[in-house]
């Protein structure tokens, strides 16, 4: 790739680096479908796929200057100048395309990760190793719970991830609520505490924090999780919903603040005042304002401008919430504890990370989730469920759904075709011509995003249905399931071996081989900067 051959400039694989490298402010955007992103891509490369630019680009890239490098080549085509086009469209006015893109930095050496959030979960195997973790494997966890010892073991993923299945007897404390509400579950300081996810990086993570924030008692890791424990052929519970105390007592909210406190000072996380936070909003500097407390709390009352990110996700899903590497992330709650601990382990990645100081409820003024940050829609031909119903029966249509495949699967209108909207051409190739195409997805939302694209396909008439599939579905119209009409592969989604039930052996033991490799990539790749405390 050239400069002379699109209308964007290039950004070398070894400017990235450097920026990299010097800490300024740079987001290298992957534009492919989450499950090419996930086979390889740098370490501090973001998944934005083509087909959602528009819902997500202004809330994940908050400034417009920022500077961002693009590249997406997947199956012969190359999406960055489309996905360029794109964020100019949306007011970006920094936006150049990797030279040569992916295969130029493998090429010039540059190191290429597997799997999603890497970022954090590479972090998580640095803290292990420099901090010798505790863990227990599974089989000892087992005879623990066997001869009913005095233990308690916590899950440190979300509540949904939990309910799917989950180690007997234990309870979902999500990660950045374990340090404010482990005493309430485990008020002997003798009670072993064991803290597990699906994998490894949120016990590592967990059990840390547990250890840093100065908790009396004996605390371990569950050995790869729920992978370990699966591999050791024990048996999961479904279904559980088991959670920590709402209320802290005092003496226990005093002693988690202390201790987080004292974690994150060490860390280097810096504090500012609620009355301040202007101050951070310098030229040339992205700021993320994150509330890391549950999503319930949240709604309940928060400080304005400040998103939902869940201290314990906000860890683990860094890439995602924070894109903009280089950028200053700032931290509020209401108990001095989640935001205090979310931050030292924020700054130990090598963020900037301030938290603001204890307020009071008042300024938590904003309630309920602010509208999403998107563009206005764009003006389309629309047609109600019944009406589809009726074209469906006569037979001179053809609709084609972009919601996520997984959705699909589960519904969808009987004989809509599933496709990706950023390959809708490739689509067009598999599904019979039409007089005219209806567009839909779980809402309508995307459709009307991807009707523009579709019109500039076909000469046909494009329509998106009212309401989309949502809208479908609550007429009692018939449904159909499973991967009836596939127009392009399902690569919308990264299958990971540690989520669900029916995972193959072979697959969750290559994941834990993967992840025991991240620090030797780290090592090689040179440009993350994490510093364990």
């Amino acid at each position: 790739m050239t400069a002379a051959s699109h209308p964007f400039p290039v950004t070398t694989s070894q400017a990235v680096r450097q920026a990299l490298l010097d800490r300024t402010e740079i987001a290298l955007v992957d534009v492919r479908e989450e499950d090419p992103f996930a086979q390889e891509h740098p370490l501090w490369a973001a998944n934005f796929p083509l087909s959602k630019l528009e819902l997500e680009a202004w809330t994940r890239i908050p400034r417009r200057d920022t500077r961002i490098v693009v590249y997406g080549e997947h199956d012969g085509q190359d999406l960055a100048p489309r996905a360029a086009g794109v964020l100019r469209s949306l007011g970006y006015t920094d936006v150049s395309l990797l030279d040569g893109g992916l295969g130029a930095w493998i090429a010039g050496g540059g190191e290429v990760f597997r799997d999603v959030n890497v970022p954090s979960k590479s972090f998580g195997e640095v803290v292990e190793a420099r901090r010798h973790t505790p863990s227990l494997s599974a089989t000892e966890v087992q005879a623990l719970i066997d001869r009913k010892a005095d233990v308690v073991i916590v899950d440190a993923r979300r509540f949904d991830e939990y309910q799917t299945m989950n180690i007997p007897t234990s309870t979902s404390v999500p990660g950045a609520e374990l340090v404010l509400r482990v005493r309430e579950l485990a008020p002997d300081p003798g009670t072993q505490v064991i803290v597990n996810c699906a994998g490894r990086t949120r016990s590592i993570i967990g059990t840390q924090s547990l250890i840093n924030a100065g908790i009396p008692n004996p605390v371990a890791a569950l050995g790869n999780g729920t992978i370990g424990w699966t591999l050791a052929g024990q048996t999961l519970s479904h279904g559980a919903s088991r959670r920590a105390p709402a209320q802290v007592g005092a003496g226990n909210l005093e002693h988690a603040r202390t201790g987080a406190r004292a974690i994150a000072d060490k860390a280097g996380v810096k504090r500012i005042a609620f009355g301040a936070l202007a101050s951070l909003d310098a030229p040339g500097r992205t700021v993320y304002r994150f509330d890391v407390r549950t999503p319930e709390e949240y709604a309940d009352g928060h400080l304005p401008g400040f998103a939902s990110a869940p201290g314990g996700q906000l860890v683990q899903e860094t890439d995602h919430n924070a894109p903009v590497r280089g950028a200053r992330i700032v931290l509020a709650d209401d108990d001095d504890v989640r935001a205090n601990m979310s931050a030292s382990w924020l700054a130990q990645m090598g963020w900037d990370v301030f938290v603001v100081e204890p307020v009071g409820d008042a300024q938590r003024s904003e309630r309920g989730a602010p509208a999403a940050n998107r563009p206005a829609t764009p003006d389309v031909a629309t047609v109600s469920p019944a009406t589809l119903s009726s074209w469906l029966e006569a037979g001179d249509v053809a609709v084609i759904d972009v919601t996520a495949s997984a959705n699909y699967v589960k519904r969808h209108i009987p004989g809509a075709w599933y496709a990706i909207r950023a390959q809708l051409a490739q689509a067009l190739r598999q599904i019979p011509p039409a007089r005219r195409y209806v567009l839909t997805c779980g809402s309508s939302l995307l459709a009307r995003f991807a009707a523009a694209d579709l019109r500039a396909l076909t000469a046909a008439d494009v329509f998106v249905l009212e309401g989309g599939n949502a809208a479908w579905f609550d007429a009692g119209l018939p449904v159909e399931q499973g991967e009836t009409r596939l127009a392009v592969p399902r690569t919308d989604r990264y299958r990971r071996p540690y989520e669900g039930t029916d995972n193959a052996a072979a697959a969750m033991q290559a994941y834990l081989d993967w992840e025991f490799g991240l620090i030797a990539q780290l090592d090689r790749d040179g440009t993350h900067f994490f510093a364990v405390a």
